[in-house]
Parts: C-alpha cells; structure tokens; sequence
C-alpha cells in the first residue's frame, strides 16, 4: 500500500495503538501496555519514514521519534516495576516537574539566564575580537591557535574549582567557566571564515581601490558568516554544560547543578530527571534560536538554500 492512503491507514493504526497503550497503563496492564507501545512504536517509524519520504523536514519526525521513546520509556519502566531510584517513569517526572515548577524556574534563572549567557556572551565576544586582530596580525595567529587549543585542551573538572575560588561562589565564576569553553571554537571558525573568501574575490575588491577593512566588511564578513554561526551553535551546548559542571563545585543553593549534585545524594531521581529535561529544554531552544537567526542572516549561503 502506498501513497495517501498507505500514510492515513499508517496514522491511523499508530493513533489507535498509541490510545491503546495509554489506556492499558491507566488500566493498570502493564505488560499489555508495554506489547501495545511496542507495536505503536513500530507503527510510528513507518509514519515517520512516510513523513521523509515525502520531503518533510520540519520538526514532526524528531517530534514523533521522541514521543516514541517516552512511550515505550513509561511502559518499560511500570511492566517491569524498575525502582525510581533506577529510573523513573516518565510520567513521575513530569509531576515532579508539576510540583516543584518553582525550584525549576528559580534554579534555571540562576544557570542559564545568568552563569550560561552571560559566559556564552563573553567568551563567543573575545573569540570574535580576537580572531579580528589575529587575521590583521599573521604572526599573532600563528600564536593564538596553539594557545586557544592549550585552553580547550584543559580539562572542566580542574579549571572550574579555580575559576571558583578566583571568582566566588556565584554566576561569576559559571560564567568565567563558560566563557573559557566557548573561546576556542568561537575563535577557530571565526579565523576559518575569514579565510573562506576566494582569492579572485579578494583581487575584485582589489581592482576597486577597496582598503582591509572595506573588504572585511562587504566580502570577507558576509562569507565568514556561515563559519561564525558554526561557532556560535557550538557554544550554545557547551555554555550550559559549563554553567551546570561549575556549579558541582560550589554555588549558592540553588542552580541547576547544585540541584542535580544535591538531589542525587539523596535518591530523588525524579527531580534530577527534572532538572535534566528544562537543562534540555534550554540547550535546544537557544540552539534553535541561533540557527534561526543564521537562516534569517546567511539565507544568501547555499547550505541555506539547500536546506530549504
């Protein structure tokens, strides 16, 4: 069966298997629930091949992939009663979530909105500047690189109790920790794209009478672009991981890593799941957020018209 109606016959069986499920495990039938999930996911990853097949690329496949997980991650977990302490159902962490949505929103304020932006913001800011000086100052770049790889090359888990003895326990010191992380990748493509520009292009701007920074402006900017929201999209899930890891050690009492470091010792899992999904939550909207701003400024580029 193929066409419109293998996809409507293949929607509509993973919609009845998946209200099954969801049925079986209010019912309490676990294992029926868990056979049920099984073949609702099965169902899923034909509507998802469908779905590629006829050239979708939004967000509906990754969506229904991980609606897949959730599924057979809930009714695993009740059909074959794994203790929270090992893994909690997913509807546990969500009413965990429900419940301590306070903590959540004070704790994510504390790591990202303060620690992690604010290091994502001074580290991507540095490695730009200082890519800019490297490629007026050969010499300097032949330099800087090795340097940049040394800093990069450090291990968090030694350099993030420094930065908080030099910088104390609060965002100050998350911050610092993040923006020694995202300086070297910002640094390295930003230096790569300014190099991206073909040497004909550059001898173009040269025929009219176009000086350094007129030509870094209009020719050598625009094509580095690509290569800065590379950069830029590296350091969005790096600033985050920074920010959590340095606050193991030490941070005031609340944050995300403080929260994971502290709920663990005490085997309440289910609130460490919690902070785990607004942690993900967080990483793939900022993500997502720098590639729409790079569709909106390179939408010149041809990767961007590929993607299209």
């Amino acid at each position: 069966m193929t066409g419109a109606n293998g996809f409507l016959v293949t929607a509509a069986s993973a919609l009845v298997l998946v209200v099954l499920t969801l049925l079986l495990l209010a019912t309490g039938a676990e294992g029926a629930a868990l056979g049920a999930a099984a073949l609702a996911g099965v169902a899923l990853v034909a509507l998802i091949a469908h779905l590629v097949r006829a050239g979708q690329r939004g967000v509906l496949p990754p969506l229904l992939l991980g609606f897949i997980i959730l599924l057979l991650w809930e009714a695993g977990v009740r059909a074959f009663d794994v203790p929270g302490v090992i893994l909690p159902s997913v509807s546990a962490i969500l009413a965990r979530m429900a419940s301590s949505a306070p903590t959540l929103w004070e704790d994510f304020a504390q790591t990202f909105l303060r620690g992690a932006l604010a290091g994502y913001a001074i580290g991507c800011g540095a490695g730009f500047v200082v890519a800019l000086v490297a490629d007026r100052t050969p010499a300097l770049q032949r330099g800087i690189l090795p340097v940049g790889n040394f800093l990069a090359a450090m291990p968090i888990v030694g350099t993030a109790p420094i930065l908080v003895m030099w910088f104390g326990f609060d965002w100050q010191s998350k911050a610092a920790v993040v923006a020694v992380m995202c300086f070297f990748p910002m640094l390295v493509n930003t230096v790569q794209g300014l190099a991206a520009a073909e040497r004909m292009q550059k001898d173009l701007m040269r025929t009219y009478a176009a000086g350094y920074w007129k030509t870094l402006t209009k020719l050598r900017l625009p094509a580095a672009a690509p290569f800065i929201f590379n950069g830029l999209k590296i350091c969005t899930t790096l600033a985050l991981i920074g920010a959590i890891v340095a606050e193991f050690f030490g941070s005031p009492i609340r944050g995300m890593g403080f929260r994971i470091s502290t709920e663990v010792g005490r085997l309440a899992l289910d609130m460490v799941w919690a902070e785990i999904v607004v942690a993900a939550l967080a990483g793939s909207a900022f993500y997502g957020l720098v590639a729409l701003l790079e569709r909106a400024a390179t939408f010149w580029h041809p990767s961007q018209r590929r993607a299209r």
